[in-house]
């Protein structure tokens, strides 16, 4: 098993034992809205990239109906086979996930209906981060390699807390974000 693999599931199960071990009146409570000093720097009408959140990811929704209410056209990842790249889609009812069905790798997506979409701000899921801005992600590379084609205006990470390492191994090919957002901290220079 690679460095890499063995950290991953390390931190996935730190991950679940925080997530778990939070109240869900708390879970319910955080990341209900975007913080001000990231609002700033999204313009009006920047079309914003999320992803659907599993169990113990950094939640997602209550940012997709925000960002949604505010007039943003919100999108999601969507494959349309399990070897095929990522691409984004339009998430037209972030509030009750309507047009969403299972995809190739068991998360919900966006039906083929919209062709894809470039979102200018992507939030990013991931399994570790530093301070540094550093992010381990499940190890697909599909966020590093749609990354590296698209530059997005804006990439931020969300993470709980206890994601948080004081260093992770890098590789060339993985992308820094410009900032992450923990329930209690920005990190970055927003």
């Amino acid at each position: 098993m690679t460095a890499k693999s063995e950290l991953r599931r390390s931190l996935r199960a730190a991950r679940k034992a925080h997530v778990e071990a939070l109240p869900a009146s708390i879970r319910g409570l955080l990341f209900h809205r975007p913080p001000a000093p990231l609002l700033a720097r999204i313009a009006q009408d920047a079309v914003i990239g999320l992803y659907h959140a599993d169990a113990h990811e950094a939640p997602t929704a209550a940012y997709a109906r925000f960002f949604h209410e505010a007039g943003h056209m919100v999108a999601l990842p969507r494959f349309d086979s399990a070897d095929a790249p990522m691409t984004f889609a339009t998430f037209h009812d972030p509030h009750g996930e309507s047009d969403l069905e299972p995809g190739p790798h068991g998360i919900l997506q966006p039906g083929i209906g919209d062709g894809p979409i470039i979102p200018e701000v992507l939030f990013v899921p991931l399994v570790g981060f530093t301070a540094a801005l550093d992010r381990l992600g499940q190890g697909g590379g599909y966020y590093d390699r749609w990354m590296s084609e698209h530059s997005p205006s804006l990439a931020i990470g969300l993470a709980w807390d206890a994601q948080l390492c004081d260093h992770l191994p890098t590789e060339p090919h993985d992308m820094a974000l410009d900032a992450i957002v923990t329930p209690t901290r920005i990190y970055g220079h927003l």
